[in-house]
């Protein structure tokens, strides 16, 4: 079986069809989406059409139950909380009815899929030793598939030794050689110095993943954020993917 995984779309249209365009490319048996369909980015009902029609598997993040009132987005960041109460004024009536029935976690046959953490789906962040070692330890099956940080990682427990970290394009793992925490990185928004849209194929017959990343037409994604009226920080930080 072969997957194509994706998450943090982030309403971004432009990034969001061109990374579907190279999946379709690969012709993977299924799509998973580790969650943030929508929130910061100009585009939330496309996205939502397009992920609704193609995922075989989709969660839910905090910036998609932010929008729908879910959460509360006061412990946002400020440019955050503006693009969710964008969002939120957006959303169509069929918008809030997917968003609303996605869990934010599951765990498949092989895999854990959640967009935080499974200690926290929704807020936790892995990007620590701590956090990333804490993960594996929780979920019941390796690998373990997280977003929400939009940086994309490749951590593996091995023997009781934590190793791994970023994980740029064209990173390959072997699946077998221990328990591994992957996150494939953000197709809306990544904030791991590649401004590239990212996403992660894993092919769990060959036991193997590979780390991919797609250019997009950003500057176009960038007059789509300010005609739309959301904040100026949010196009600006696509230039440089941080």
């Amino acid at each position: 079986m072969r997957v194509a995984v994706l998450s943090d779309v982030h309403a971004n249209l432009r990034a969001l069809e061109t990374v579907l365009a190279e999946v379709d490319r690969e012709q993977p048996d299924a799509l998973w989406c580790l969650g943030d369909i929508v929130g910061y980015g100009p585009k939330p009902t496309e996205c939502r059409e397009l992920v609704e029609a193609r995922a075989d598997v989709c969660l839910a993040g905090n910036h998609d139950l932010g929008a729908l009132g879910v959460i509360d987005t006061g412990d946002f960041v400020a440019d955050a909380e503006a693009s969710a109460r964008w969002t939120a004024g957006e959303l169509t009536e069929a918008d809030r009815q997917f968003l609303g029935s996605l869990p934010v976690q599951t765990e498949l046959e092989q895999a854990s899929l959640y967009h935080g953490s499974p200690r926290d789906p929704v807020w936790e962040y892995v990007l620590t030793a701590d956090t990333a070692l804490a993960a594996l330890d929780a979920a019941p099956v390796s690998p373990v598939l997280v977003g929400h940080s939009h940086v994309a990682l490749a951590i593996l427990l091995h023997r009781g030794e934590l190793t791994g970290g970023l994980a740029p394009i064209g990173t390959e793992i072997d699946l077998d050689a221990g328990s591994w925490l992957l996150n494939p990185g953000s197709v809306g928004q990544p904030r791991d110095g590649d401004p590239r849209a990212a996403w992660l194929l894993i092919d769990f017959e060959a036991a193997r993943a590979v780390f991919r990343r797609v250019p997009y037409d950003i500057a176009a994604t960038q007059r789509e954020i300010i005609e739309a009226g959301l904040p100026e920080g949010l196009a600006a930080r696509l230039e440089t993917g941080t």
